[in-house]
């Protein structure tokens, strides 16, 4: 379902926050939102950790994708510590967060993860959640806070489309039989409208304040559409068949 989607301009230049500094001197509203935007991430990224070990791991079909899912879980872990370094230059301490439960943890809602119950909803859940998730980060890559912005440059970016190519191969390996395919259709259409929300709102206010200060380039709804039309001929290539209700 295609939305009508009002093109926000920014009023700042990419990477234009160069330093801690810099942010302490910036208006409160992007000194608010770019904390917020940041905490989400910080946040996600030790979930991450949390979903590979606590759930992928203990579904793994064998000790090859245990290993894998240990490294995915160290890399979650490494990228929440370049982004709690991130905050700490700006006074903003994250390591409450590796004290918590998952479901203490608010900022980044994964309840939906949670629910994944087989190896095959695992690679769904890789091939295209962690995809949503990727789209995000590029968009991060270009933050106007460079500190931000260089972690994604630098590490991140790499890593996650490693997770992305991971869950491809379970699902591609999987489209190449019969009952496979048709297991992977069942995954897809599970998970489909819970990955479409990880856009949030289409036409969230919050959205358009990050893309004014710069934070991000596009709203949740020109993401959304972005994703959806990057994502259809993958599907299509595996004879998967996108779910309509998005």
């Amino acid at each position: 379902m295609e939305m009508a989607i009002e093109r926000v301009t920014s009023v700042i230049d990419e990477h234009a926050v160069k330093t801690p500094e810099d942010f302490r001197q910036m208006p409160d509203e992007y000194q608010q939102l770019a904390t917020r935007l940041m905490l989400i991430h910080t946040e996600g990224e030790l979930t991450g950790a949390d979903d590979y070990i606590q759930i992928f791991y203990n579904l793994a079909p064998n000790a090859f994708e245990k290993m894998i899912c240990c490294e995915r879980a160290a890399e979650e872990i490494q990228h929440y510590m370049l982004s709690a370094e991130v905050l700490e230059g700006i006074g903003v301490d994250t390591s409450f967060m590796l004290q918590q439960n998952f479901l203490e943890r608010t900022n980044y809602s994964n309840e939906f993860v949670r629910g994944v119950k087989t190896w095959m909803e695992r690679g769904i859940f890789s091939f295209i959640g962690e995809a949503v998730v990727l789209e995000h980060l590029l968009e991060f890559q270009q933050s106007s806070y460079k500190p931000f912005a260089d972690i994604f440059a630098k590490q991140i970016i790499k890593d996650e489309h490693v997770h992305v190519a991971h869950g491809y191969r379970i699902i591609k390996d999987a489209c190449e039989t019969g009952s496979g395919l048709r297991d992977a259709q069942a995954a897809l259409d599970r998970f489909w409208p819970h990955l479409m929300e990880l856009f949030g709102h289409p036409l969230s206010e919050r959205s358009r304040l990050y893309v004014k200060w710069g934070l991000r380039k596009t709203t949740n709804g020109e993401l959304r559409e972005r994703f959806i039309t990057k994502t259809r001929p993958r599907l299509e290539s595996l004879n998967l068949v996108m779910p309509e209700n998005y």
